[in-house]
């Protein structure tokens, strides 16, 4: 049963995401006779795949969310290679997501290798196919995650940027600057040795409980406003994009974890509960 659960989970993953595949695949540019954005889907699968067999040899983490965002990353420029002819749209979408996926990935790929290791990954990575499963939802997180911007990037149909252009430009730089402006403040609190044992509560993390994954979640909307003009038929499917980003950052990974994760290590501390009861867990107050 231990080896049958993952072995599920990866094949389930792979079936919602070739589902995408196809529905993203109407209205692709086609080069060589295959839609582009069938193509620039297998992308980040195949690279967490190759990475995952020296990183369980190794028994290491380190390289896990480097490898997203070198999928990213070469998702896109691909996609720029393969279409030269790609409109202004395509083009900003694709610079959105390489200046996402640069600034995170090293961003995490430094924190991990500063603190020596990922906790969440103690137990997962002796198991074979459990850590299998993790690295297969790597690669479905950059396939379905860039979806709709995919969609708009390789689509064949162009048109001019318009309003929804323009406005989700703004909405992506809004949630980039979050994102980047509460990790920046996070990461000089733990930097202060005095802080080891607290929680951080100013800045950005006075608004919110978790202010950078309230940025990501934004800025994917910025990029899916972006797409929705040129999107049809079944390509509409992809607008599972943004709903994939706050399921799993607030129900999987990320706000459920660190919420539970805060609950044991000060669940006996007052200002602490005084922060849950005053702060909101992802949208920010704005007084």
């Amino acid at each position: 049963m231990a080896v049958l659960k993952p072995l599920i989970g990866i094949a389930v993953i792979l079936l919602i995401s070739a589902g995408i595949a196809i529905a993203g695949s109407q209205g692709s540019v086609v080069v060589s006779g295959t839609p582009l954005f069938l193509v620039c889907a297998t992308v980040g699968f195949l690279l967490h795949w190759l990475v995952f067999v020296p990183s369980y040899l190794l028994q290491t983490e380190h390289f896990f969310d480097l490898t997203g965002s070198i999928s990213y990353i070469a998702t896109v420029a691909l996609a720029l290679l393969a279409y030269p002819e790609m409109d202004l749209r395509g083009q900003l979408i694709c610079l959105m997501i390489a200046i996402w996926a640069a600034r995170l990935g090293s961003f995490l790929f430094m924190r991990v290798r500063k603190a020596g290791k990922d906790r969440r990954f103690d137990e997962i990575k002796t198991k074979f196919f459990r850590f299998a499963f993790t690295w297969t939802l790597g690669g479905a997180w950059v396939f379905i995650t860039m979806a709709a911007g995919l969609a708009a990037i390789t689509s064949a149909e162009q048109i001019e940027m318009g309003i929804f252009g323009y406005v989700g430009a703004i909405v992506w730089l809004t949630g980039f600057v979050i994102e980047v402006v509460a990790d920046k403040q996070k990461t000089n609190f733990r930097s202060d040795p005095s802080n080891a044992d607290k929680f951080i509560n100013t800045g950005l993390w006075s608004r919110s409980r978790h202010p950078n994954y309230f940025g990501e979640i934004v800025l994917w909307l910025g990029i899916t406003l972006m797409a929705l003009p040129v999107l049809s038929g079944w390509q509409y499917v992809t607008l599972v994009s943004p709903i994939f980003v706050i399921l799993l950052l607030v129900k999987v990974s990320g706000v459920k974890l660190l919420e539970e994760s805060g609950l044991q290590r000060w669940k006996d501390n007052t200002a602490y509960q005084e922060y849950l009861q005053t702060t909101p867990v992802l949208i920010p107050r704005l007084f």
